[in-house]
C-alpha cells in the first residue's frame, strides 16, 4: 500500500481505538479524532494497556509496543485529522443520522486523492457514500471487535464503489494481517446478518423462559462448541449495537422475523448495555460475572 502512509480515524470509542491500535501495528501513521476530546485522550491510555499485554504473552516486543503506540496521534480538530490523510475511516456511533453527519463533516477537508471508508457493521454503505463527495472511492471496512485481536474485516462495496477501490481495500487490510471476506451492500453485511439474530433468538428464549442466562449461555458453548455463550457475547458487543442492527435488519428486510426482542429494548431503555456500562445480561461490578436473570 504505497499509496498509503497516513490514516485518519473518526471515533475512538472501543472500535475506533482498536482500529487505531491495529493500523499502527500494520506501520501507518494514524490520525485519532474524537468530538469528545477527552474520549480520544482516553483511548491512548487504552491502547497502551492493550499493547502492554500483548507485550506480556510474548506477541510483541516492548520496542514493537512502543513503536505503535507513538505513530498514534490524537488531533484537536476534524479539520486537522483529515486534511492530508490518504485514508479516512470512520468509527462513529452505529447510528445512520450520525454517521452520515460526520461525513458531511469530513468531506471539506479531504484531500483529493484520499480513500473513505466506514466501519459500519450494518448501515448501508451506498447510503453513506452519497453524502460524500466521491462515491466511488467509498467502501465499507468492516473491522471485528476486538479489532486487534478478531482476524476478519468484511469488506463491502457500495452500489458505486469502484473496482480499484475494493482492491485497495483488500490490499490495505491484508497489510494489517487480516483475512477478508467479501460482502454486497444489504442489510447487516455478512456476519451480523448471521450473528446478531442469533443473539436475539438467545433473548427471546430468556424472554419466554425457556432458560435462564446460565442454562443458555452454556447450552450454546457445550452442545455448539461456541467460545462465548450469546447472552455473553452480546453484552460484549454491546446491548445497544445489538438493537441498532436488529433495527436495520427489521426495517431494511421488513421481515417480522428480525423484530428486537422487547427484553433487548427494555434493557437498552435502561441502560444496561453489556460490559461497557458494568451490566446487560450479566453484572460486572464484581471480579466474576453474574447472570441478571
Amino acid at each position: 500500500m504505497s499509496g498509503i502512509k497516513t490514516v485518519a480515524i473518526i471515533g475512538a470509542g472501543q472500535m475506533g481505538s482498536g482500529i487505531a491500535q491495529t493500523v499502527a501495528g500494520g506501520g501507518y501513521d494514524v490520525k485519532l479524532y474524537d468530538t469528545a476530546h477527552g474520549r480520544a485522550v482516553l483511548a491512548i491510555g487504552e491502547i497502551a494497556a492493550s499493547l502492554a499485554r500483548r507485550v506480556e504473552r510474548g506477541l510483541i516486543t516492548d520496542v514493537q509496543a512502543q513503536d505503535y503506540l507513538a505513530r498514534i496521534k490524537v488531533c484537536d480538530s476534524l479539520a486537522d485529522t483529515v486534511s492530508g490523510a490518504d485514508m479516512v475511516i470512520e468509527a462513529v456511533l452505529e447510528e445512520e443520522a450520525a454517521k452520515k453527519q460526520a461525513w458531511v463533516d469530513i468531506v471539506p477537508h479531504l484531500a483529493p486523492h484520499a480513500l473513505l471508508a466506514s466501519n459500519t457493521s450494518s448501515i448501508s454503505i451506498t447510503r453513506l457514500a452519497a453524502e460524500t463527495d466521491r462515491p466511488e472511492r467509498f467502501i465499507g471496512l468492516h473491522f471485528m471487535k476486538p479489532a486487534p485481536v478478531m482476524r476478519l474485516v468484511e469488506i463491502v462495496r457500495g452500489i458505486a464503489t469502484s473496482a480499484a477501490t475494493y482492491d485497495a481495500a483488500v490490499t490495505f487490510a491484508e497489510s494489517l494481517g487480516k483475512q477478508t471476506t467479501a460482502s454486497e451492500d444489504f442489510p447487516a453485511f455478512i456476519v451480523n446478518r448471521i450473528l446478531v439474530p442469533m443473539m436475539n433468538e438467545a433473548i427471546y428464549t430468556l424472554y419466554e423462559g425457556v432458560g435462564t442466562v446460565t442454562s443458555i449461555d452454556t447450552a450454546m458453548k457445550l452442545g455448539a462448541n461456541h467460545p462465548m455463550g450469546p447472552l455473553e457475547l452480546a453484552d460484549f458487543m454491546g446491548l445497544d449495537v445489538a438493537l441498532a442492527i436488529m433495527n436495520v435488519l427489521h426495517e431494511g428486510l421488513a421481515d417480522s422475523k428480525y423484530r428486537p426482542c422487547p427484553l433487548l429494548v427494555k434493557y437498552v431503555e435502561a441502560g444496561w448495555l453489556g460490559r461497557k456500562s458494568g451490566r446487560g445480561f450479566y453484572d460486572y461490578s464484581g471480579e466474576t460475572p453474574v447472570p441478571t436473570r
